[in-house]
């Protein structure tokens, strides 16, 4: 996990906890409390499940990337594999 994705994640993790604590010591009544808690939890679910799948498809095109680098590499090792072989003979 990079910085930047450990920061993310812990703005978030202190917003979501300053929401709940400020909900929690709101003068309102139970069932308004816990239907707002609830809406605020589906909502950032929704959110960070948004945020995870924009993460996977670009860990999928690095990947892709990176293989297609090692590819390229291997194949220039394999040339000159070839290449110091027949040298040798």
């Amino acid at each position: 996990m990079t910085t930047t994705s450990k920061i993310v994640l812990g703005v978030l993790g202190a917003a979501a906890a300053g929401v709940a604590i400020g909900m929690l010591v709101a003068p309102e009544k139970g069932c308004d409390m816990r239907e707002k808690i609830a809406t605020g939890a589906r909502d950032w679910a929704s959110e960070f499940t948004d945020w995870l799948t924009a993460r996977q498809k670009d860990l999928k095109d690095i990947k892709n990337t990176v293989a297609a680098h090692a590819e390229d590499v291997a194949d220039q090792a394999g040339a000159e594999w070839n290449k110091a072989k027949n040298t040798m003979s």
